[in-house]
């Protein structure tokens, strides 16, 4: 091995420091900032990755966009221009069909909330002997009135056209494909009822018993509609419909051909997008901003809210739940997140 001029050895690609010659460099005050003292803590509003901060850049936005009055009525916004991926602006986005892709909504609270909210159905199915109460009674009547073809069937007729893991419960309704609305379409409609906007967006759900739950929930609660992504994600079907109880003849449910620039839109109006997540950085009981306008997104049932969703949220939310509990239900979640908004705007 080498040796250096000191008698030691010396190694290759090694740098001596300090050597003769060279400017030692001392402390020169390096801690001189930290003994001035920190300048006071901003308020939390001030701050703008607070949740309190992102709050108030959202009421700013709203102020901005005119407090949410004077809902537009056409056209497309500075916000929708160069985002390619949205639909136009009144044209819902719509799912490929098939030439005949009607659904059948089964089961009798269903089938009557259907027929009260006057969807065009096509056809009643009623299973031979069906035992008679009020709702089959009501059903008969509506659809007799409206004049739509009364058939009574055999159970396993009925059986093979609900679908043999369907509770059709004696009854059953042929309905059209579902009509979504367009997302913004929705919004101004709210707006222009001078009501403070509560939607629920869904990012990723795949299960429909789980749509089915949320458009309930959001129903119960308050809501003012569903928004869900044109991929990836569960459509209004017959399962849906089931699961709703009939919340999906009341309340709308919209399809956005981009959720991300969706929800954007949604924020440049001034509404506030919070995300549902188990390690999110605000606890759902200590929610300040649920007297304004919220879109609350809901993720997938396994893999949660995707990145640019999380990005775009203005705050991610977390329900406090026991340890012994690995995560909620996305249709439980909605629900609970739901019910504390629904609870803290009636106080």
């Amino acid at each position: 091995m080498a040796k250096s001029g000191t008698g030691r050895p010396s190694r290759a690609g090694a740098v001596r420091r300090g050597t003769k010659g060279s400017k030692a460099v001392g402390s020169g005050g390096q801690g001189r900032q930290a003994l001035e003292g920190k300048k006071p803590t901003p308020k939390a509003e001030d701050r703008p990755y607070h949740p309190a901060g992102k709050a108030k850049a959202a009421r700013e936005r709203l102020a901005a966009a005119g407090g949410g009055k004077g809902a537009r009525t056409g056209g497309r916004s500075s916000n929708d221009r160069g985002q390619g991926q949205d639909a136009p602006r009144n044209a819902p986005a719509r799912r490929v069909k098939k030439a005949d892709d009607s659904e059948i909504v089964t089961g009798r609270n269903s089938v009557v909330e259907a027929l009260r909210a006057h969807i065009p159905a096509t056809a009643l199915y009623v299973a031979f002997r069906v035992e008679v109460d009020e709702r089959v009674k009501e059903a008969l009547s509506l659809a007799n009135k409206r004049g739509i073809p009364v058939m009574e069937v055999m159970r396993p007729e009925l059986d093979r056209l609900s679908g043999h893991d369907s509770v059709h419960q004696g009854l059953a309704l042929k309905v059209p494909p579902y009509e979504y609305a367009h997302p913004e379409t929705l919004l101004d409609e709210v707006l222009a009822k001078h009501k403070t906007p509560l939607f629920v967006a869904l990012d990723g759900i795949t299960d429909p018993r789980n749509l089915g739950a949320i458009i309930r929930s959001t129903a119960a609660f308050g809501g003012h509609g569903v928004i869900v992504p044109q991929r990836r994600s569960v459509g209004v079907t017959a399962s849906a419909w089931k699961t709703s109880a009939g919340a999906a003849a009341r309340t709308p449910v919209a399809m956005a051909s981009n959720l991300t620039q969706t929800l954007k839109a949604f924020k440049a109006r001034g509404v506030f997008v919070i995300g549902l997540d188990g390690d999110g950085d605000v606890s759902l009981p200590g929610l300040d901003f649920a007297d304004g306008p919220i879109v609350v997104v809901v993720g997938n049932e396994g893999k949660g809210l995707s990145r640019l969703v999380t990005e775009t949220c203005d705050a991610v939310v977390s329900i406090p739940i026991s340890s012994g509990t690995e995560s909620l239900n996305a249709g439980i979640a909605a629900s609970v997140t739901l019910y504390e908004i629904a609870r803290q705007r009636s106080q």
